[in-house]
């Protein structure tokens, strides 16, 4: 008798899209391993990522807004979720494979730097005093969580596909399209780099509103037009479009008009919002200060460093990654609390 693996496998040959990954027909681990007999690989590679350390630390990490004060402001953990349902409904439309989908959804942004988009730049601009031809993108480093961090150095051993779509899910101040030959292999990972861009588009405008940067009325009246009034508006025309010009076809694509008005929204956002200090209402350089402060005390003191003093052995290049890869995986609190600890002055105790 199958088993419920093998059940799954089936019902995808026969139900999914002749252009869906399928599960069975995966390029698989960089180490292989027996097959679980309920999962799929991909199920599994989901449910890998779900219990890491590195997605439970997701809940405190920054989207766009610094330590915000309300408790509605979203957080990178509820961002990759929005992205995750999103992601999964444009798959299931397009009868692609949904656990893939979600795999890669959830895996995203598992390198993102505390403090959002102040501490990525931050994060980049000190580890190339210590190393210039190195350089920091949270894609990249989202591969690197799930290759070699997680685990004591041993990582998920994901499938081909889900690393695939990690390494290609993010287009940064690029515009979409996506088939410039550098995205992902994979339908599914395409599809991920659509539901990023629409869901944060859309949930950084709500948080930017909330927050007084922006109104309504101040978002570029021409891309209302095209994708709605509501956020609920844009996010139904966004996915309704990437799902009609997409259906029955070999690519994942959304029309000239919405993909234009899409990409206006984006740089909008990038204008008014990520690269101003009142993203952090007013606490960018702050960040900076602690992101560039802790990376340069950890390289002068290795002993501070999670498998430093080996790094350091190494030499100052491999010291530099290890401290890159210890703040990035720093929740905003605990690089909060390291910074506090190491350059504030605490009061004196008083000697009798």
């Amino acid at each position: 008798m199958p088993t419920p693996r093998e059940q799954s496998e089936q019902r995808e040959r026969e139900t999914l899209s002749p252009h869906a990954a399928k599960s069975a027909q995966s390029r698989g681990r960089a180490r292989p391993e027996p097959q679980c007999p309920i999962r799929t690989v991909f199920q599994r590679d989901r449910d890998r990522i779900i219990h890491s350390k590195a997605f439970r630390r997701l809940t405190h990490k920054t989207q766009v807004f610094i330590a915000p004060e309300a408790d509605h402001y979203r957080t990178r953990l509820t961002h990759t979720l929005e992205v995750a349902q999103i992601a999964r409904t444009i798959a299931r439309a397009l009868r692609l494979n949904e656990d893939l989908t979600e795999a890669i959804a959830l895996g995203h942004d598992l390198g993102h730097t505390p403090f959002g988009h102040a501490g990525e730049w931050a994060l980049d601009a000190v580890y190339r005093e210590f190393d210039p031809s190195a350089h920091f993108r949270h894609a990249e480093q989202s591969l690197r969580v799930v290759e070699t961090l997680e685990k004591d150095g041993r990582g998920l051993n994901l499938t081909w596909e889900v690393r695939d779509g990690i390494r290609g899910h993010s287009k940064g101040m690029e515009d979409l399209p996506t088939n410039d030959g550098e995205g992902p292999s994979t339908l599914e990972g395409v599809v991920l780099v659509y539901a990023d861009r629409i869901a944060y588009v859309n949930h950084d405008i709500d948080d930017a509103v909330r927050a007084g940067l922006i109104t309504p009325r101040s978002l570029p009246p021409e891309c209302m037009e095209v994708l709605g009034e509501t956020h609920s508006q844009r996010i139904t025309t966004m996915v309704a479009d990437i799902i009609s010009h997409s259906e029955d076809r070999a690519e994942v694509w959304m029309g000239e008009r919405v993909q234009s008005a899409t990409n206006r929204l984006k740089d909008f956002l990038f204008e008014r919002v990520y690269q101003t200090e009142a993203a952090g209402g007013g606490e960018a350089e702050r960040v900076r200060r602690v992101i560039e402060g802790l990376f340069r005390f950890y390289m002068a003191h290795p002993e501070d460093v999670p498998d430093g003093r080996s790094a350091a052995e190494a030499g100052a290049e491999q010291l530099a990654r290890r401290v890159c890869d210890y703040l990035a995986g720093m929740t905003d609190r605990f690089a909060a609390q390291q910074f506090q600890q190491h350059f504030v002055p605490r009061r004196w105790r008083r000697m009798d």
